[in-house]
């Protein structure tokens, strides 16, 4: 009889390696415990079209629910882990009761990062990770006008084109001199800075937040620079942190991230993760790094499958992202921090251009708005030396 897997995490990694098991002929129990109620889903549509509207829960979904049943993947949903017990390889569960496993693999995936801000506690303040969370969010942008978010990342930019679409009055305030600073170059921040105040969006930059005031329910938030936002709902949106405390507090080695070998494999022989909640060494940027993508959870789920079913695999992937704000769809790939050359090809005054960035000559990341035939060939090319053909001529 073969061993157990279990995963704890049914989100796009944990569903994935259970997936790949599956079609990798491995015909033993397959074991998928997830916290939330719904079966495994996609979250990036959560910001978009799910925010906006246009699409219903059941498009989220990864696979139909009666998928994991012909698959005799044994789904466990709605349900919390306590703790692992890696000396009795068994999961508790928070319910009292335990589970037994031959090979764990944990794909927690990320939280979004809390604020030390007072008032954050008040009714009406939200962060956005989960269905419960855009559900709470429409709920609240059916009634009220005002809209503050905290924070101009991915997520809080994003939330605040599909809250301008809906006719609200939106604030977005970022401690930073520039939105995205953390992951595109200046190019593109400043395109996007012109595109949400083009749209009305007050975007307030170099400004942080003393406190979000309300009686009960938010009321405002009283920004650095003495300004007060009023706000109906209170976006907090900071970006997120792994969810490695399980593997922690079972002995695992972590480093904001669990950290994993090129099979997935953790400290533990019988132990892997997959994922966001994961950090693994790269030979491509020399470097430990910890991926919040799809592609990451998608590709590292695969691998980890792999290496359980006995295959030589070594993980170390190029990451892409993307980004739809309004009409403009933002597509990245690569990692271009240390960069210190960067070409920029096409027109940002028309929203069809790409930058591409070059560390010691060799292309490293590509920033494609707009032009997807610059991100694909961006996928094929990175890592080579720069040339004026590398790319496309024009976006």
């Amino acid at each position: 009889m073969q061993e157990t897997i279990v995963i704890i995490g049914a989100g796009q990694a944990g569903a994935q390696v259970a997936q790949s098991l599956r079609q990798g002929g491995f015909e033993g129990p397959v074991r998928l415990i997830g916290d939330e109620t719904a079966p495994p889903y996609q979250r990036p549509p959560l910001s978009k079209k799910y925010l906006l509207g246009e699409i219903g829960t059941e498009a989220l979904f990864l696979r139909p629910p009666a998928f994991y049943t012909t698959q005799n993947i044994d789904l466990i949903p709605g349900t919390s882990v306590a703790s692992i017990d890696t000396s009795g390889k068994r999961v508790v569960l928070e319910r009292g009761d335990t589970i037994s496993y031959g090979k764990l693999v944990i794909a927690t995936g990320t939280r979004a990062r809390k604020a030390p801000i007072p008032g954050s506690e008040l009714d009406g303040v939200v962060t956005l990770r989960t269905i419960a969370d855009v559900d709470a969010i429409r709920e609240r942008l059916l009634t009220g006008q005002k809209i503050a978010i905290i924070g101009a990342g991915y997520i809080g930019l994003e939330v605040a084109a599909v809250a301008k679409q809906l006719g609200k009055d939106v604030t977005v305030i970022e401690a930073q001199d520039r939105p995205m600073k953390r992951v595109v170059s200046p190019v593109i921040s400043e395109f996007y800075t012109l595109l949400h105040r083009g749209k009305g969006v007050e975007l307030l930059l170099e400004t942080g937040v003393e406190a979000i005031e309300g009686e009960g329910a938010v009321r405002s938030v009283r920004t650095s620079t003495g300004k007060t936002v009023p706000a109906d709902l209170v976006l907090i949106a900071i970006g997120a942190e792994p969810n490695d405390e399980l593997a922690t507090d079972a002995g695992l080695e972590t480093d904001n991230g669990i950290l994993v070998d090129g099979a997935g494999a953790t400290s533990d022989e019988a132990v892997y993760a997959a994922g966001d909640c994961t950090r693994f060494y790269s030979n491509r940027y020399g470097r430990s790094v910890r991926m919040e993508s799809v592609q990451n959870a998608i590709d590292q789920g695969k691998v980890v499958a792999q290496a359980i079913l006995g295959e030589d695999v070594d993980y170390d992937p190029l990451p892409w992202f993307w980004s739809d704000q309004y009409d403009i769809k933002l597509q990245i790939a690569g990692l271009s921090d240390g960069y210190d050359e960067t070409r920029v090809v096409g027109d940002t005054n028309v929203g069809k251009f790409f930058v591409a960035y070059l560390k010691g000559g060799r292309l490293i990341a590509v920033d494609s708005v707009n032009s997807p035939r610059s991100h694909m060939m961006a996928r094929r090319v990175i890592g080579e030396t720069w040339r004026d053909d590398l790319l496309p001529e024009s976006a």
